[in-house]
């Protein structure tokens, strides 16, 4: 089992750095919790954890996360990177 862990990690990682890249917004380890999480779920639901599903869901999940946010915290965020 060790190595099968071992592998989880390096995708995690891997996953984390393409989408805290894409997520810049996004403390990046909010994105490793949520990469972290959506691997654990699958595996726990019995899918099969392949990181491109993992990386789209992390996706779905860190998108929702920022279309939730109100409308002045968005505007503040974006003045605060330009």
């Amino acid at each position: 089992m060790p190595a099968l862990a071992d592998h989880r990690s390096q995708i995690r990682e891997a996953l984390t750095r393409r989408l805290c890249d894409e997520f810049v917004s996004v403390p990046s380890d909010t994105v490793h919790r949520c990469v972290a999480d959506v691997q654990a779920r699958m595996a726990h639901l019995g899918l099969e954890v392949t990181s491109a599903r993992v990386e789209r869901m992390a996706r779905e999940h860190l998108t929702g996360r920022l279309k939730s946010e109100p409308p002045s915290r968005r505007a503040s965020a974006a003045g605060a990177d330009g």
